[in-house]
């Protein structure tokens, strides 16, 4: 794989790697539930990942990479969440004035559909799996951070009180792709249901060039499944919501004690979903602790802290071999929100 080797690069990255050192042994708990932590292993993100972003952006040669779906009536539609639909109104004008405009509106669950980005607070967990008798225990619900159902969500009509998206903070910081496609499918789209465990993460970490780099607090990690190249608008493949590949739970596990702030895949779940497993007629992939098939959502959010992207864009970056780069994600604001619509983008210099 070509990479750069210019002493500016090397400069950057050995002041970069220093500062990140010095906060990573400030704040070795990565990937744990502390009392009253909004933020999960976001709190990695500040200066010491803004200066590991300088390298790319600076780079001779870098391009921008869109990581995000185009959204539109037309797009494969979530069947968790209300389908969205845009209204586009007709060109206006002021009286005695020079002026036209346009604009829409929108209705639907869109912090549900396309590439969306799931807040710590969207994912609870019982102390016991429910019967799905009676009404759903919901007060007995905890969060990341030790919360309560009523320090969370005291009511069906509040919005999250803890734990929204309106907590995430602006995620600049230095991006990771593995390309799963390439080293576990060789090339070919990977099969519903295959788990990405630890020991496929340190072969593509080595495969691509990256082990001596390894993983540091504050990177993001995107994965490269090829089940992205199922995303059709308008859509003509109703089977891209239905099943899919996804990361092992020893994976995810790890991933959260390296301060990884957010993980994205090119797939609706993160999760590896078998055919058959949302209809009743397959149990979770093989690993999947008892009582939690969406297990890699239940880690990421409730236990370890780590923010998750759905439906991410990857097949241009994974082929024109970007494997380091720098990763600008901005949420929306949105009060109390349990997730919201994202535009990932990430900066860096194609290998090929």
């Amino acid at each position: 794989m070509a990479r750069l080797h210019s002493l500016p690069r090397k400069i950057s990255s050995a002041l970069a790697l220093t500062v990140v050192s010095l906060t990573a042994t400030a704040q070795s708990n990565w990937g744990v539930s502390n009392p009253g932590d909004e933020l999960g292993n976001a709190r990695a993100l500040g200066p010491a990942t803004w200066a590991r972003c300088a390298e790319y952006l600076a780079a001779p040669g870098a391009q921008a990479y869109e990581l995000s779906h185009v959204r539109s009536n037309t797009m494969p539609a979530s069947p968790f969440g209300v389908p969205l639909e845009y209204s586009f109104r007709g060109t206006v004008g002021l009286p005695g004035t020079l002026h036209a405009f346009n604009g829409e509106s929108v209705t639907g669950e869109h912090a549900a559909q396309g590439t969306q980005m799931d807040a710590l607070g969207h994912f609870g967990v019982l102390p016991e799996p429910w019967s799905g008798e009676g009404d759903f225990p919901a007060d007995q619900v905890q969060y990341f951070g030790g919360f309560s159902q009523d320090e969370v969500k005291p009511s069906a009509e509040s919005p999250l009180l803890k734990l929204g998206v309106d907590k995430v903070p602006p995620i600049i910081t230095s991006g990771l792709l593995l390309d799963a496609k390439a080293y576990l499918g060789e090339g070919k789209r990977l099969e519903p249901g295959v788990r990405i465990t630890k020991a496929d993460i340190d072969g593509m970490m080595a495969a691509q060039g990256l082990d001596d780099r390894g993983i540091l607090p504050g990177d993001v990690l995107f994965i490269n499944t090829g089940w992205g190249e199922k995303w059709t608008d308008p859509m003509t493949d109703a089977e891209y919501y239905g099943m899919g590949p996804g990361l092992g739970y020893d994976a995810v596990q790890w991933l959260g004690t390296q301060g990884v702030v957010l993980i994205s895949l090119d797939n609706p779940f993160t999760d590896p979903v078998l055919r058959g497993q949302l209809q009743g007629k397959a149990g979770p992939a093989e690993g999947t602790p008892a009582g939690l098939p969406f297990a890699i959502h239940h880690h990421n959010l409730s236990q370890s802290g780590v923010l998750q992207i759905q439906n991410s864009r990857l097949e241009e970056v994974a082929a024109d071999g970007v494997y380091e780069f720098c990763a600008m994600i901005m949420p929306l604001r949105i009060a109390g929100g349990s997730g919201s619509p994202v535009r990932p983008v990430a900066i860096g210099v194609p290998t090929r």
